[in-house]
Protein backbone atom coordinates (compact mmCIF):
# COMPACT_ATOMS: atom_id res chain seq x y z
CA UNK A 1 0.00 0.00 0.00
CA UNK A 2 1.32 3.57 -0.74
CA UNK A 3 -1.12 5.55 -0.56
CA UNK A 4 -1.75 7.79 2.57
CA UNK A 5 -4.46 6.77 5.06
CA UNK A 6 -5.85 10.64 4.69
CA UNK A 7 -9.17 11.15 2.19
CA UNK A 8 -11.59 13.42 1.35
CA UNK A 9 -14.30 11.25 2.10
CA UNK A 10 -17.86 11.75 3.55
CA UNK A 11 -18.30 13.18 7.02
CA UNK A 12 -21.30 13.39 8.70
CA UNK A 13 -23.15 15.97 10.47
CA UNK A 14 -24.61 14.70 13.83
CA UNK A 15 -27.13 16.96 16.16
CA UNK A 16 -27.50 16.92 19.72
CA UNK A 17 -29.72 13.77 20.65
CA UNK A 18 -32.45 16.93 22.21
CA UNK A 19 -32.34 18.26 18.48
CA UNK A 20 -33.29 14.56 17.09
CA UNK A 21 -35.73 13.40 19.48
CA UNK A 22 -39.41 13.67 18.92
CA UNK A 23 -42.10 13.24 21.19
CA UNK A 24 -43.58 9.06 20.90
CA UNK A 25 -40.38 7.69 19.46
CA UNK A 26 -39.36 4.80 20.92
CA UNK A 27 -36.65 2.70 21.21
CA UNK A 28 -37.82 -0.48 23.38
CA UNK A 29 -41.31 -1.46 25.05
CA UNK A 30 -41.28 -1.65 28.82
CA UNK A 31 -44.03 -3.70 30.37
CA UNK A 32 -47.08 -2.01 32.03
CA UNK A 33 -46.46 -1.62 36.34
CA UNK A 34 -48.08 -4.30 38.33
CA UNK A 35 -48.13 -1.99 41.00
CA UNK A 36 -49.84 1.22 41.71
CA UNK A 37 -47.75 4.63 41.31
CA UNK A 38 -46.23 5.76 44.55
CA UNK A 39 -48.52 9.01 45.96
CA UNK A 40 -45.52 11.18 46.80
CA UNK A 41 -43.48 9.94 43.14
CA UNK A 42 -43.25 13.69 41.78
CA UNK A 43 -42.96 14.88 45.80
CA UNK A 44 -39.87 12.38 46.16
CA UNK A 45 -38.46 12.34 42.90
CA UNK A 46 -39.60 15.77 41.30
CA UNK A 47 -40.16 16.37 37.81
CA UNK A 48 -36.77 14.80 36.53
CA UNK A 49 -34.61 15.73 33.40
CA UNK A 50 -36.71 16.13 30.25
CA UNK A 51 -35.13 13.41 28.42
CA UNK A 52 -35.28 13.23 24.63
CA UNK A 53 -38.00 10.39 22.96
CA UNK A 54 -35.21 8.20 20.70
CA UNK A 55 -35.73 5.41 18.25
CA UNK A 56 -33.66 2.50 18.49
CA UNK A 57 -32.29 3.57 14.98
CA UNK A 58 -31.96 7.44 16.03
CA UNK A 59 -29.69 6.00 19.28
CA UNK A 60 -27.56 3.48 16.94
CA UNK A 61 -27.16 6.31 14.25
CA UNK A 62 -25.70 8.85 16.58
CA UNK A 63 -23.37 6.97 18.68
CA UNK A 64 -22.04 5.36 15.57
CA UNK A 65 -21.83 9.01 13.10
CA UNK A 66 -19.63 10.53 16.76
CA UNK A 67 -17.20 7.32 16.53
CA UNK A 68 -16.31 7.94 12.74
CA UNK A 69 -15.04 11.87 14.19
CA UNK A 70 -12.76 10.19 16.18
CA UNK A 71 -9.41 8.65 15.90
CA UNK A 72 -7.49 6.01 17.74
CA UNK A 73 -4.94 2.99 17.72
CA UNK A 74 -7.61 0.67 16.07
CA UNK A 75 -8.21 3.82 13.30
CA UNK A 76 -4.40 4.33 12.43
CA UNK A 77 -0.83 4.80 13.96
CA UNK A 78 -0.62 7.08 17.54
CA UNK A 79 2.98 8.34 17.32
CA UNK A 80 2.82 10.12 20.58
CA UNK A 81 6.36 10.08 22.13
CA UNK A 82 6.40 9.59 26.03
CA UNK A 83 3.56 7.86 26.14
CA UNK A 84 3.44 4.47 24.34
CA UNK A 85 0.21 4.46 22.86
CA UNK A 86 1.08 1.05 20.99
CA UNK A 87 -1.72 -1.33 19.53
CA UNK A 88 -2.68 -4.14 22.60
CA UNK A 89 -4.42 -7.87 22.16
CA UNK A 90 -7.65 -8.15 22.21
CA UNK A 91 -7.19 -11.02 24.05
CA UNK A 92 -6.04 -9.41 27.21
CA UNK A 93 -8.98 -7.88 26.94
CA UNK A 94 -11.36 -10.70 27.03
CA UNK A 95 -9.38 -12.10 30.14
CA UNK A 96 -10.14 -8.73 32.00
CA UNK A 97 -13.40 -8.72 31.30
CA UNK A 98 -13.69 -12.30 32.49
CA UNK A 99 -17.57 -12.10 34.70
CA UNK A 100 -15.56 -14.33 37.81
CA UNK A 101 -13.01 -11.54 37.75
CA UNK A 102 -15.04 -8.39 36.55
CA UNK A 103 -17.75 -8.89 39.34
CA UNK A 104 -16.17 -9.82 41.79
CA UNK A 105 -16.40 -7.44 45.01
CA UNK A 106 -13.76 -5.60 46.59
CA UNK A 107 -14.67 -6.65 50.13
CA UNK A 108 -15.25 -10.11 49.49
CA UNK A 109 -12.99 -12.23 52.34
CA UNK A 110 -10.16 -13.75 50.94
CA UNK A 111 -10.74 -17.11 50.76
CA UNK A 112 -13.79 -16.08 48.46
CA UNK A 113 -11.19 -14.62 45.82
CA UNK A 114 -8.25 -16.71 45.63
CA UNK A 115 -7.74 -16.64 41.78
CA UNK A 116 -7.46 -12.74 42.10
CA UNK A 117 -5.09 -12.79 44.53
CA UNK A 118 -3.08 -15.61 43.21
CA UNK A 119 -3.32 -13.24 40.06
CA UNK A 120 -2.17 -10.12 41.84
CA UNK A 121 0.51 -12.14 43.58
CA UNK A 122 2.25 -13.71 40.73
CA UNK A 123 1.96 -10.23 38.97
CA UNK A 124 4.26 -8.51 41.38
CA UNK A 125 6.51 -11.66 40.94
CA UNK A 126 6.58 -11.00 37.73
CA UNK A 127 7.66 -7.23 37.81
CA UNK A 128 9.92 -7.98 40.66
CA UNK A 129 11.56 -9.72 38.06
CA UNK A 130 11.36 -7.66 35.19
CA UNK A 131 12.99 -4.59 36.85
CA UNK A 132 15.25 -6.42 39.51
CA UNK A 133 13.66 -5.10 42.21
CA UNK A 134 12.08 -7.45 44.53
CA UNK A 135 9.65 -5.38 46.48
CA UNK A 136 6.17 -4.80 44.72
CA UNK A 137 3.04 -2.96 45.44
CA UNK A 138 0.46 -2.79 42.78
CA UNK A 139 -1.66 -0.23 44.30
CA UNK A 140 -1.36 3.33 43.11
CA UNK A 141 -3.63 3.87 40.41
CA UNK A 142 -1.43 5.95 38.08
CA UNK A 143 2.05 6.78 36.82
CA UNK A 144 2.22 10.00 38.51
CA UNK A 145 0.65 8.55 41.94
CA UNK A 146 3.27 5.99 41.75
CA UNK A 147 5.74 8.57 42.08
CA UNK A 148 4.14 9.83 44.55
CA UNK A 149 4.18 6.46 46.61
CA UNK A 150 8.10 6.23 45.36
CA UNK A 151 8.80 9.90 46.95
CA UNK A 152 6.87 8.93 49.79
CA UNK A 153 8.86 6.27 50.68
CA UNK A 154 11.98 8.29 50.14
CA UNK A 155 10.31 10.51 53.35
CA UNK A 156 9.20 7.11 55.42
CA UNK A 157 13.65 6.57 55.07
CA UNK A 158 14.97 9.48 56.00
CA UNK A 159 12.81 9.87 58.72
CA UNK A 160 13.20 6.01 60.07
CA UNK A 161 16.66 7.39 60.00
CA UNK A 162 16.30 10.62 61.47
CA UNK A 163 17.54 12.22 58.28
CA UNK A 164 15.98 15.66 57.79
CA UNK A 165 16.37 16.47 53.88
CA UNK A 166 14.43 19.01 52.26
CA UNK A 167 15.59 18.91 48.68
CA UNK A 168 15.42 16.37 45.63
CA UNK A 169 17.67 16.58 42.38
CA UNK A 170 15.04 16.62 39.15
CA UNK A 171 16.83 16.39 35.37
CA UNK A 172 15.40 18.88 32.67
CA UNK A 173 15.08 15.27 30.67
CA UNK A 174 12.78 13.86 33.43
CA UNK A 175 8.89 13.43 33.25
CA UNK A 176 6.64 16.55 33.56
CA UNK A 177 5.20 15.09 36.53
CA UNK A 178 8.04 14.26 38.55
CA UNK A 179 8.68 17.99 40.13
CA UNK A 180 4.90 18.24 41.81
CA UNK A 181 5.53 14.79 43.05
CA UNK A 182 8.57 16.23 45.09
CA UNK A 183 6.47 19.29 45.91
CA UNK A 184 3.62 17.25 47.65
CA UNK A 185 5.99 15.34 49.53
CA UNK A 186 7.35 18.27 51.27
CA UNK A 187 10.81 18.50 49.08
CA UNK A 188 12.40 21.12 46.69
CA UNK A 189 12.81 19.99 43.31
CA UNK A 190 16.21 21.03 42.27
CA UNK A 191 16.51 21.44 38.69
CA UNK A 192 19.66 19.93 36.64
CA UNK A 193 20.48 20.67 33.40
CA UNK A 194 21.92 17.64 31.03
CA UNK A 195 24.56 17.88 29.08
CA UNK A 196 25.28 18.64 25.40
CA UNK A 197 24.69 15.12 24.33
CA UNK A 198 21.16 15.27 25.76
CA UNK A 199 21.90 13.20 28.75
CA UNK A 200 23.00 13.69 32.32
CA UNK A 201 26.79 14.41 33.37
CA UNK A 202 27.30 12.80 36.92
CA UNK A 203 29.97 15.49 37.88
CA UNK A 204 26.82 18.02 37.21
CA UNK A 205 25.00 15.14 40.13
CA UNK A 206 28.20 15.70 42.01
CA UNK A 207 28.57 19.45 42.02
CA UNK A 208 24.70 19.56 43.74
CA UNK A 209 24.56 16.45 45.52
CA UNK A 210 24.26 17.62 49.24
CA UNK A 211 23.37 16.16 52.96
CA UNK A 212 20.70 17.94 52.12
CA UNK A 213 19.38 16.40 49.20
CA UNK A 214 17.12 13.37 49.51
CA UNK A 215 17.68 12.08 46.51
CA UNK A 216 17.19 11.88 42.49
CA UNK A 217 14.36 11.33 40.54
CA UNK A 218 15.45 10.06 36.72
CA UNK A 219 13.71 9.20 33.92
CA UNK A 220 15.69 6.63 32.04
CA UNK A 221 15.03 6.53 29.11
CA UNK A 222 14.83 10.44 29.01
CA UNK A 223 12.15 12.03 27.36
CA UNK A 224 14.39 12.83 24.75
CA UNK A 225 14.66 8.75 24.01
CA UNK A 226 18.27 8.26 25.44
CA UNK A 227 19.51 6.05 27.77
CA UNK A 228 21.60 7.71 30.38
CA UNK A 229 24.63 6.05 30.17
CA UNK A 230 26.15 7.11 32.92
CA UNK A 231 23.14 6.26 35.56
CA UNK A 232 25.39 4.07 37.78
CA UNK A 233 28.24 6.45 38.32
CA UNK A 234 25.10 8.51 39.14
CA UNK A 235 23.70 6.05 41.63
CA UNK A 236 26.73 5.93 43.69
CA UNK A 237 27.44 9.30 43.94
CA UNK A 238 24.03 10.34 45.44
CA UNK A 239 24.37 6.84 47.72
CA UNK A 240 27.62 7.89 49.15
CA UNK A 241 26.04 11.49 50.48
CA UNK A 242 23.25 9.21 51.95
CA UNK A 243 20.74 9.86 49.14
CA UNK A 244 17.88 7.60 47.43
CA UNK A 245 17.61 6.69 43.78
CA UNK A 246 14.30 7.64 41.86
CA UNK A 247 13.74 6.17 37.97
CA UNK A 248 10.74 6.91 36.40
CA UNK A 249 9.70 3.97 34.71
CA UNK A 250 6.85 5.47 32.17
CA UNK A 251 9.91 4.62 29.41
CA UNK A 252 9.82 0.99 30.06
CA UNK A 253 9.16 -0.43 26.73
CA UNK A 254 12.38 0.39 25.07
CA UNK A 255 14.13 -1.72 28.04
CA UNK A 256 11.61 -4.85 28.90
CA UNK A 257 14.31 -7.68 29.70
CA UNK A 258 17.51 -5.68 28.60
CA UNK A 259 18.46 -3.87 31.42
CA UNK A 260 18.17 -4.19 35.35
CA UNK A 261 16.96 -1.21 37.38
CA UNK A 262 18.43 -3.12 40.20
CA UNK A 263 22.12 -2.78 38.86
CA UNK A 264 21.85 0.53 37.57
CA UNK A 265 22.15 1.45 41.30
CA UNK A 266 17.60 2.40 41.06
CA UNK A 267 16.01 2.33 44.63
CA UNK A 268 12.60 2.86 43.98
CA UNK A 269 10.71 2.83 40.46
CA UNK A 270 7.32 2.62 39.23
CA UNK A 271 6.10 1.22 35.83
CA UNK A 272 3.08 2.34 33.85
CA UNK A 273 1.04 -0.33 33.52
CA UNK A 274 -1.19 1.29 30.92
CA UNK A 275 1.69 2.51 28.92
CA UNK A 276 3.91 -0.63 28.73
CA UNK A 277 1.59 -3.40 29.40
CA UNK A 278 -1.86 -3.45 27.50
CA UNK A 279 -3.81 -1.48 28.28
CA UNK A 280 -4.89 1.04 25.97
CA UNK A 281 -3.84 4.28 26.85
CA UNK A 282 -5.36 7.58 26.31
CA UNK A 283 -9.01 8.54 27.43
CA UNK A 284 -8.45 9.89 30.93
CA UNK A 285 -7.45 5.79 32.40
CA UNK A 286 -8.09 3.67 34.59
CA UNK A 287 -4.35 3.34 34.59
CA UNK A 288 -2.33 1.57 36.92
CA UNK A 289 1.28 2.89 38.44
CA UNK A 290 3.00 -0.02 40.76
CA UNK A 291 5.71 0.76 42.80
CA UNK A 292 9.00 -1.60 42.87
CA UNK A 293 11.74 -0.94 45.31
CA UNK A 294 15.04 -2.48 46.81
CA UNK A 295 14.76 -5.05 49.69
CA UNK A 296 15.68 -2.59 52.26
CA UNK A 297 12.90 -0.44 51.07
CA UNK A 298 10.19 -3.06 50.96
CA UNK A 299 8.80 -2.85 54.20
CA UNK A 300 8.15 1.27 53.70
CA UNK A 301 5.93 0.35 50.26
CA UNK A 302 1.98 1.15 50.52
CA UNK A 303 -0.22 -1.10 51.71
CA UNK A 304 -2.24 -4.08 51.32
CA UNK A 305 0.08 -6.29 49.20
CA UNK A 306 -0.58 -9.87 48.96
CA UNK A 307 1.64 -12.41 50.13
CA UNK A 308 1.21 -16.30 49.72
CA UNK A 309 1.62 -18.55 52.65
CA UNK A 310 1.75 -22.12 50.86
CA UNK A 311 -1.17 -22.43 48.49
CA UNK A 312 -2.74 -19.22 49.72
CA UNK A 313 -2.48 -16.01 49.18
CA UNK A 314 -3.98 -13.27 51.56
CA UNK A 315 -3.95 -9.57 51.53
CA UNK A 316 -1.36 -8.55 54.33
CA UNK A 317 -1.76 -4.90 56.53
CA UNK A 318 1.80 -3.28 55.84
CA UNK A 319 3.84 -2.92 59.22
CA UNK A 320 4.40 0.57 61.57
CA UNK A 321 6.86 1.24 58.65
CA UNK A 322 4.56 1.43 55.86
CA UNK A 323 3.69 4.49 54.36
CA UNK A 324 -0.23 3.01 54.36
CA UNK A 325 -2.90 3.18 51.64
CA UNK A 326 -2.71 5.15 48.18
CA UNK A 327 -5.74 3.70 46.27
CA UNK A 328 -9.12 1.79 47.07
CA UNK A 329 -9.20 -1.81 47.88
CA UNK A 330 -7.39 -3.44 45.53
CA UNK A 331 -6.69 -0.63 42.63
CA UNK A 332 -7.46 -0.61 39.18
CA UNK A 333 -8.28 -4.29 39.20
CA UNK A 334 -8.51 -4.76 35.58
CA UNK A 335 -5.94 -3.21 34.28
CA UNK A 336 -3.76 -5.90 36.63
CA UNK A 337 -5.32 -8.65 34.71
CA UNK A 338 -4.21 -6.79 31.93
CA UNK A 339 -1.03 -6.97 32.75
CA UNK A 340 -0.46 -10.53 34.07
CA UNK A 341 -2.30 -11.99 30.83
CA UNK A 342 0.28 -10.04 28.90
CA UNK A 343 3.45 -11.22 30.04
CA UNK A 344 2.27 -14.69 30.57
CA UNK A 345 1.28 -14.62 26.59
CA UNK A 346 4.77 -13.25 25.44
CA UNK A 347 7.27 -14.41 28.01
CA UNK A 348 10.51 -12.96 28.30
CA UNK A 349 12.02 -13.96 25.26
CA UNK A 350 9.18 -12.06 23.35
CA UNK A 351 9.20 -9.09 26.27
CA UNK A 352 12.62 -8.35 25.33
CA UNK A 353 12.04 -8.73 21.78
CA UNK A 354 9.18 -5.90 21.56
CA UNK A 355 11.83 -3.80 23.35
CA UNK A 356 14.17 -4.22 20.80
CA UNK A 357 11.75 -3.68 17.77
CA UNK A 358 10.40 -0.34 19.64
CA UNK A 359 14.02 0.57 19.58
CA UNK A 360 14.88 -0.34 16.00
CA UNK A 361 11.31 1.18 14.69
CA UNK A 362 12.31 4.54 16.08
CA UNK A 363 15.72 4.47 15.15
CA UNK A 364 14.35 4.07 11.54
CA UNK A 365 12.50 6.96 11.96
CA UNK A 366 14.89 9.31 13.03
CA UNK A 367 17.58 7.67 9.96
CA UNK A 368 14.94 8.28 7.65
CA UNK A 369 13.51 12.02 8.81
CA UNK A 370 16.92 13.53 9.70
CA UNK A 371 17.36 15.26 6.04
CA UNK A 372 13.93 16.86 6.58
CA UNK A 373 13.90 18.01 10.37
CA UNK A 374 16.54 19.12 12.25
CA UNK A 375 17.71 16.37 14.47
CA UNK A 376 19.06 18.20 17.99
CA UNK A 377 20.47 15.12 18.92
CA UNK A 378 22.06 12.74 16.15
CA UNK A 379 22.57 9.72 18.05
CA UNK A 380 21.23 5.89 18.31
CA UNK A 381 17.88 6.78 20.47
CA UNK A 382 15.94 4.55 22.28
CA UNK A 383 11.83 4.04 21.57
CA UNK A 384 11.29 7.55 20.76
CA UNK A 385 12.99 10.48 18.60
CA UNK A 386 12.88 13.95 19.18
CA UNK A 387 13.08 16.44 16.15
CA UNK A 388 12.18 20.21 16.32
CA UNK A 389 10.39 22.76 13.73
CA UNK A 390 14.20 24.59 13.34
CA UNK A 391 14.66 24.22 9.27
CA UNK A 392 10.57 24.76 9.03
CA UNK A 393 10.96 28.38 11.16
CA UNK A 394 12.41 30.08 8.53
CA UNK A 395 9.45 29.66 6.58
CA UNK A 396 7.26 31.22 8.97
CA UNK A 397 5.80 27.42 9.80
CA UNK A 398 5.77 25.91 13.08
CA UNK A 399 5.85 22.65 14.97
CA UNK A 400 2.22 23.04 15.56
CA UNK A 401 1.50 24.08 11.73
CA UNK A 402 3.27 21.08 10.50
CA UNK A 403 1.30 18.59 13.13
CA UNK A 404 -1.98 20.16 12.06
CA UNK A 405 -0.94 19.67 8.25
CA UNK A 406 -0.22 15.25 9.42
CA UNK A 407 -3.59 15.37 10.79
CA UNK A 408 -4.79 15.89 6.80
CA UNK A 409 -2.61 12.59 5.59
CA UNK A 410 -4.41 10.29 8.22
CA UNK A 411 -2.03 10.43 10.94
CA UNK A 412 -2.74 11.53 14.56
CA UNK A 413 0.07 14.40 15.49
CA UNK A 414 3.06 13.19 17.27
CA UNK A 415 4.05 15.24 20.96
CA UNK A 416 4.60 18.73 20.38
CA UNK A 417 6.36 21.13 22.13
CA UNK A 418 7.66 18.31 24.85
CA UNK A 419 10.18 17.92 26.22
CA UNK A 420 11.11 21.96 26.62
CA UNK A 421 14.98 21.46 26.46
CA UNK A 422 14.19 21.50 22.54
CA UNK A 423 12.74 24.55 21.66
CA UNK A 424 9.98 23.06 18.64
CA UNK A 425 10.51 20.12 19.80
CA UNK A 426 8.45 17.48 17.69
CA UNK A 427 8.87 13.77 20.13
CA UNK A 428 7.28 10.85 17.71
CA UNK A 429 7.27 6.82 19.13
CA UNK A 430 5.93 4.33 16.93
CA UNK A 431 6.20 1.46 19.35
CA UNK A 432 6.44 -1.97 18.41
CA UNK A 433 3.39 -2.54 16.88
CA UNK A 434 3.67 -0.69 13.67
CA UNK A 435 5.07 -2.49 10.65
CA UNK A 436 7.41 -1.11 8.31
CA UNK A 437 4.84 -0.59 5.41
CA UNK A 438 2.85 1.73 7.77
CA UNK A 439 6.41 3.25 9.10
CA UNK A 440 7.27 4.52 5.95
CA UNK A 441 3.92 5.71 5.10
CA UNK A 442 4.38 7.90 8.06
CA UNK A 443 7.73 9.03 7.15
CA UNK A 444 6.37 10.07 3.71
CA UNK A 445 3.80 12.15 5.34
CA UNK A 446 6.22 13.51 7.48
CA UNK A 447 8.17 14.42 4.14
CA UNK A 448 5.86 16.04 2.13
CA UNK A 449 4.91 18.13 5.12
CA UNK A 450 8.53 19.08 5.43
CA UNK A 451 8.56 19.77 1.35
CA UNK A 452 4.88 21.72 1.82
CA UNK A 453 6.57 24.20 4.86
CA UNK A 454 9.45 25.59 1.65
CA UNK A 455 7.19 25.30 -1.39
CA UNK A 456 3.46 26.29 0.40
CA UNK A 457 3.98 27.61 3.75
CA UNK A 458 0.52 29.41 3.68
CA UNK A 459 -1.59 25.62 3.33
CA UNK A 460 0.07 24.73 6.59
CA UNK A 461 -0.77 27.75 8.52
CA UNK A 462 -4.25 26.25 7.47
CA UNK A 463 -4.15 22.89 7.68
CA UNK A 464 -6.01 20.92 8.73
CA UNK A 465 -9.01 20.90 5.56
CA UNK A 466 -10.07 17.65 5.65
CA UNK A 467 -11.57 17.44 8.90
CA UNK A 468 -15.11 17.65 10.53
CA UNK A 469 -13.13 20.51 12.12
CA UNK A 470 -10.32 22.67 11.11
CA UNK A 471 -7.77 25.07 12.94
CA UNK A 472 -9.45 25.96 16.33
CA UNK A 473 -8.81 28.93 18.76
CA UNK A 474 -6.39 26.33 21.20
CA UNK A 475 -5.65 30.39 23.34
CA UNK A 476 -9.43 30.91 23.33
CA UNK A 477 -10.57 27.74 24.67
CA UNK A 478 -7.75 27.35 27.27
CA UNK A 479 -8.38 30.79 28.33
CA UNK A 480 -12.51 30.77 28.49
CA UNK A 481 -13.26 27.38 28.06
CA UNK A 482 -17.14 26.41 27.58
CA UNK A 483 -17.90 24.08 30.29
CA UNK A 484 -21.63 23.18 29.31
CA UNK A 485 -24.25 23.13 26.54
Amino acid sequence: MKELPGTRGLILNEPLLWEKGKKGRRGMSIPAADVPRAALEKELLGEGPEFPDLSEVDVVRHYTRLSQWNFGIDTGMYPLGSCTMKYNPKANERQAATPELASAHPMLADDQVQGALHLMYDLQEFLAGITGLPGVSLQPAAGAQGELAGILIFAAWHHSRHSRRTRILIPDTAHGTNPASAALCGFQPVPVKSGPGGILEARTVAELMDENIAGIMLTNPNTLGLFETQIREIADIVHAKGGLVYNDGANMNAVMGIVDAARCGVDVMHLNLHKTFSTPHGGGGPGAGPVCVTGELAKFLPSPRVIREGETCRLADGGPDSIGRVHGFFGNFSVLVRAYCYIRTMGPENLKKASQLAVLNANYLKEKLKGDLHLPYDRPCMHECVFSDARQREHKVTTLDMAKRLIDFGFHPPTIYFPLVVPGAIMIEPTETECKDDLDLFIEALKRVAREAKENPELLRQAPQRCKLKRLDETGAARRPRLCG
